[in-house]
């Protein structure tokens, strides 16, 4: 029984040391500038949103935070280099929902997008918004729906690639809807725009910052957006469920920040705080909103949860669609 005590008061000292140490290294964190690594090209949404979100997390840190754009491999070879990198709070990932969709339908599966990182908080979440080109002769969703009940497997719709959430949103409506659609994989959206105003495609699902400036321009129609509520960017087109009545449709795109696994979890807290607190900032929020992103903030552990529960719905599609992008 000593000696179950003494053991006791090792472990309990022990504890006590490792959390005085890991409140020191916090309050005197960071003394160097972070990288925050974006697995996509500049100029795109989820660098937009980086480079917004890292000016206000520098001043709020006192430190520089380097922008470092690492594309290719649909987002993983950005993540891998953050999976890899040292868990001492300096490197950082913007990660999204294809962090964890895209090692899904790779045969290398090079990580887990959940459990390979550690969660700092979600920044924001987005609609996908079906849009039809002058080919299309409905004007619905439901004539879509209709079209392509009349001829399976010939009404075609484009997606930013395989395995992208458009991509899966689309399989996903197919599947809920009872058709069969044509999915035309392109490499990102510009070209399958430039295809779709063309005519030569007659329908697409882009993500918003995509499609709003096309929409606006009237040279493509909105459908449906694909979140369980309207965009705000987008008030006047129905959600798929008020187009179609399917309750349980959604399909969001989302951005992130991540850590390597192992972070210290004083480190994790002191960002996702300085992240929740830029994001409750009124003119964040409505800037936010103006580029079609509703701005999330919430704590790791929420994120870390959401992001699991995204993981095995996704799987599930993925598998029954036998989806592989090699």
């Amino acid at each position: 029984m000593a000696i179950l005590q003494r053991r006791r008061l090792v472990l309990g000292a022990a504890s006590a040391l490792a959390a005085v140490q890991g409140s020191a290294w916090a309050q005197a964190y960071p003394a160097k500038p972070l990288r925050l690594v974006v697995p996509q090209a500049a100029g795109g949404g989820s660098d937009t949103i980086a480079r917004y979100v890292a000016e206000r997390l520098a001043t709020a840190l006192g430190q520089q935070i380097v922008v470092d754009n690492k594309p290719g491999a649909a987002g993983m070879l950005g993540a891998e280099i953050v999976k890899t990198a040292p868990a001492d709070g300096y490197t950082m990932l913007l990660g999204a929902i294809d962090t964890i969709t895209a090692p899904l339908v790779s045969r290398r599966k090079p990580f887990d997008g959940v459990a390979d990182f550690a969660a700092i908080t979600q920044l924001t979440a987005s609609h996908n918004v079906l849009v039809v080109g002058p080919s299309f002769t409905g004007k619905t969703l439901a004539d879509l729906v209709a079209q392509a009940k009349a001829n399976p497997g010939r009404i075609d719709y484009a997606s930013s690639g395989v395995g992208s959430m458009q991509h899966l949103a689309g399989e996903m409506l197919a599947r809920m809807s009872g058709i069969q659609l044509n999915h035309v994989p392109y490499k990102g959206g510009p070209p399958a725009f430039t295809d779709l105003v063309g005519g030569r495609i007659p329908a697409m699902i882009s993500g918003m910052q995509g499609a709003i400036p096309q929409i606006k321009a009237e040279k493509v129609r909105a459908l449906a957006v694909t979140g369980k509520r309207r965009s705000p960017a987008l008030p006047d087109v129905p959600t798929v469920n008020e187009a179609l009545g399917l309750r349980d449709y959604e399909a969001l795109n989302w951005q992130s920040l991540l850590f390597p696994p192992g972070t210290p979890k004083p480190v994790v807290d002191r960002v996702a705080g300085e992240v929740i607190k830029i994001l409750a900032q009124p003119e964040v929020r409505e800037r936010l909103l103006q580029m079609g992103y509703e701005p999330i903030g919430n704590r790791p552990e929420q994120f870390a949860a959401s992001a699991a529960e995204d993981q095995k719905r996704w799987s599930a599609v993925i598998a029954a669609a036998n989806i592989s992008s090699d």
